[in-house]
């Protein structure tokens, strides 16, 4: 370069001028422009991502929506987990539980409403079971621990009243439902129809189940020094297993009782599981319930 004021720099200081120049700022070539900051990333929802399964696409990351099925990517629809839910029916006027189990749903009260209207399986009708409710009753709201229904009325109100007491057990076996308002009455919950329960209660195994050795049977009861017997009887009625134990509260309260009995069996053969009270007077065997089951052979 010529001229007033003019340098002229040699080639080794005209390449570090321009290497210079070229300082703050961004770089840029055949991988585009390099990153001045870290990407920011993904903003955070509600809930943590989902556990990774083996689903050949990517899980969608969950929502505030309410649980229910959900569809992934490819592998179709995403099932809820079988749920069980216990029903109270009636036997010779007082109130028994059985159990259900059926396909997922997050509506447990309707489904447990509607298993209870649909009455007792064979099995459990063989033994005097019946329901008392009509088809339809649904619960209208559940909010702080109270569910609000109707109950269609009947004219006999010891009726009536087997009616609530079933709604009412089923119902309070969800932890999101302590009491239950039927009507437009007062709250009401399982101390209120507690009378309508039998001596000895059986809460497992329930009628027409299979069951093998050891068997565990379990229930409530309000018996003489809170000793529950329980005996196996096979297909011809002949006893194969005996055992006893103790309710949890004596005479005069109930307690929860677990006894474990086992048999041998050459065959599966129908049976029957008894549960009953020695009585203190004579001996015989009282308040006795009968559960009808298959009696699998022993491994």
């Amino acid at each position: 370069m010529t001229g007033r004021g003019a340098v002229r720099l040699g080639a080794p200081a005209l390449v570090a001028a321009l290497l210079l120049s070229g300082c703050g700022t961004s770089r840029s070539g055949d991988l585009g422009l390099a990153p001045t900051a870290p990407p920011p990333s993904v903003a955070p929802t509600d809930r943590p991502e989902p556990t990774p399964t083996r689903a050949a696409a990517p899980t969608p990351r969950a929502t505030n929506r309410p649980p229910g099925p959900s569809t992934t990517a490819s592998t179709g629809t995403h099932r809820l987990d079988p749920v069980t839910v216990e029903l109270w029916y009636v036997r010779a006027g007082l109130l028994v539980p059985t159990r259900r189990t059926r396909p997922g749903t997050v509506a447990t009260s309707r489904l447990a409403l509607t298993e209870l209207a649909a009455g007792p399986t064979p099995a459990e009708a063989a033994t005097g079971m019946i329901t008392l409710l009509p088809a339809g009753v649904e619960v209208t709201r559940i909010a702080d621990g109270m569910a609000t229904l109707r109950v269609p009325s009947v004219g006999d109100p010891a009726t009536q009243r087997l009616r609530e007491a079933q709604v009412v057990w089923t119902l309070t076996q969800f932890p999101s439902v302590r009491q239950v308002r039927l009507d437009d009455a007062a709250p009401v919950d399982r101390a209120d129809y507690a009378d309508l329960l039998p001596p000895i209660v059986v809460t497992g195994p329930i009628p027409g189940e299979r069951v093998s050795a050891p068997l565990v049977v379990t229930g409530t009861a309000t018996v003489f020094e809170a000793t529950v017997s329980v005996r196996v009887l096979d297909a011809a009625g002949r006893q194969v297993a005996t055992g006893f134990g103790t309710a949890s509260c004596g005479s005069g309260c109930r307690g929860g009782y677990r006894v474990v009995v086992g048999w041998r069996t050459v065959r599966e053969q129908k049976g029957t599981v008894e549960v009953y009270e020695v009585s203190a007077e004579n001996g015989e065997r009282i308040h006795t319930m009968a559960v009808p089951v298959v009696l699998a052979p022993r491994d």
